[in-house]
């Protein structure tokens, strides 16, 4: 029938026109859509016992089979119907598939709400006859509808994305499309059916005809709920630095101890290894490193007891290490190329080499400054130069983590005397040391420099990191 596709997938919710969408699709010669038949609570209908044959308990067992089956059709297109809390095992295949045709019914999230608070009410999921028409009417809860409109729009962001990722569209349909028989005959039209339609089916009818404000019993407070929503996401702290790796050949293990160091870089790193070595009373090479994703399940499979752990460091004191260590000095593991870029390009005011005598504390100070707006450039996206994981912020670097393991505790850096021996003691360790902060190498220390300036550009650069960690004033 379709040259283009073996299938179809009708991508709705609850209340958004799905049944009466089905039923259209269904009145064209060629298209069958056979209901919800990955239904977690049932398969296609409610009082359905199979779908082309397979029941619910073996589509439970094994949904590719019933998904191949639909494939196979031989009777024309056929199609489903599936709602963001069915059966996430096969979605991948779905969306996967380039040659399942992808249909996504939207409608307003408040009136799709309102719907099925009205249906849970009366018990009336479909209406045919209007005499038997039941009436209600809903109860607005706030937090009920955000968790509602959170699920919605999370999925949508999941489907736009694989769309995205695997270069195909979907064909879009309003609940108000629904009533336009000229949509309809569209949608068909894509879908490769070669017969059309004069006017739509007319044995489901619209159950809540109203205006919202008539469906509501405390529509005043629904009202004032919604306007509390940030609908257009206002006070989101933008994010334009690119999505980081887990960088896992930089963890730690420990020599005996199953303690695993995810390092953020620029953080208290020579502290941490320090202390791990004293753990076990071994030195550095006795430390387990060089990870890649296989060793690191290995060495986790091999200590069942594990922990393991990040350290936070303040963003201030985090970016003037980055500074000290990346961009003021020339010496080895310096970023040389950079540094050159960043005197030339965004006039930052540091000496052509290594710093010298004359190098005083208020060029130390403006310097910094400097480097600090540049951070807020660097991590918005707007200039040349990389977003280096010395000086991304944090927040983007245990993101990347998470894409292969979370670690089990975050500890700041003014906390670790109390907590990395806790953890060791958690992991085994029977008297663990505490540990011994190493200062940062640089020529001035923060202390001698800070000010609110300071403190204000670095909030400025860090935004996501102040509000994610909740961060105060360093000084």
């Amino acid at each position: 029938m379709s040259d283009r596709f073996d299938s179809f997938v009708v991508f709705a919710e609850m209340r958004t026109g799905s049944n009466f969408l089905e039923a259209n699709l269904n009145a064209f010669d060629g298209l069958s859509c056979l209901g919800e038949v990955f239904n977690p609570h049932f398969i296609g209908y409610p009082n359905s016992q199979d779908v082309l044959g397979i029941t619910q308990a073996e589509r439970d067992r094994d949904p590719a089979r019933l998904l191949k089956e639909i494939r196979s059709h031989e009777d024309g297109l056929a199609g489903f119907r599936f709602f963001h809390d069915h059966d996430p095992r096969i979605l991948p295949a779905i969306l996967e598939d380039e040659r399942c045709a992808k249909i996504i019914l939207t409608r307003n999230p408040v009136d799709s709400y309102v719907s099925w608070k009205i249906a849970q009410a009366t018990g009336q999921w479909k209406l045919t006859n209007v005499k038997k028409r039941k009436d209600a009417k809903a109860q607005f809860d706030a937090a009920e509808f955000e968790a509602h409109l959170e699920a919605l729009q999370a999925f949508q962001v999941t489907l736009m994305n694989a769309l995205q990722t695997t270069g195909q569209t979907a064909f879009y349909v309003a609940y108000e499309d629904l009533q336009d028989v000229a949509v309809m005959n569209g949608l068909a039209r894509w879908l490769g059916a070669t017969s059309r339609l004069d006017s739509l089916n007319t044995a489901l009818k619209r159950q809540n005809p109203e205006p919202i404000s008539q469906k509501v019993e405390n529509f005043a407070e629904m009202e004032q709920a919604l306007a509390r929503l940030d609908r257009f996401n206002l006070t989101r702290t933008p994010n334009f630095e690119p999505r980081r790796g887990p960088a896992v050949p930089g963890y730690l293990g420990g020599a005996r101890t199953p303690l695993l160091y995810m390092p953020l870089k620029s953080g208290p790193e020579a502290t941490v290894l320090n202390w791990m070595c004293a753990l076990d009373g071994v030195s550095e090479d006795a430390l387990v490193r060089n990870f890649n994703q296989q060793s690191l399940r290995q060495w986790k499979r091999e200590r069942p007891a594990h922990r393991s752990f990040t350290v936070l460091r303040h963003p201030l004191a985090r970016a003037h290490d980055a500074f000290c260590s990346k961009i003021l000095s020339t010496g080895k593991g310096s970023y040389k190329g950079i540094r050159k870029t960043l005197r030339r390009a965004h006039n930052l005011p540091i000496p052509e080499g290594e710093p010298g005598g004359d190098y005083t504390l208020e060029a130390h100070r403006e310097a910094f400054t400097a480097f600090l707006h540049f951070l807020k450039a660097n991590l918005a996206g707007q200039t040349a130069v990389r977003i280096d994981g010395h000086w991304a912020s944090q927040t983007q670097a245990l993101q990347g983590m998470a894409e292969l393991t979370l670690p089990d505790m975050l500890v700041r850096e003014d906390e670790m005397t109390s907590y990395l021996p806790a953890l060791a003691m958690q992991a085994g360790h029977a008297a663990p040391p505490d540990p011994v902060a190493v200062p940062t190498q640089a020529p001035y220390a923060l202390a001698q420099i800070y000010d609110d300036q300071l403190e204000s550009a670095a909030r400025e650069a860090y935004q996501r990191d102040y509000l994610m960690f909740g961060f105060g004033d360093w000084g």
